[in-house]
């Protein structure tokens, strides 16, 4: 699943969204660009828990058409 997230700008943020993921399933694989705002992350979770996940902790996401 790939996500955009606008308001990602620094190490804490992509420890932040990596961690809410992980707490969804911890072993859950997270890639973060800042460059891009763009979260890639498989898990066993849905789309709509993750933006959940992201969202409670101040990140709103959404889901890309064009997720690998």
């Amino acid at each position: 699943m790939q996500f955009e997230v606008d308001n990602m700008t620094c190490g804490h943020c992509v420890r932040t969204i990596t961690k809410a993921l992980q707490r969804l399933d911890p072993a859950a694989q997270v890639d973060v660009d800042l460059g891009t705002k763009r979260v890639v992350a498989s898990g066993a979770f849905s789309a709509e828990a993750a933006i959940a996940a992201m969202a409670a902790e101040d990140y709103p996401a959404r889901l890309l058409d064009d997720a690998p």
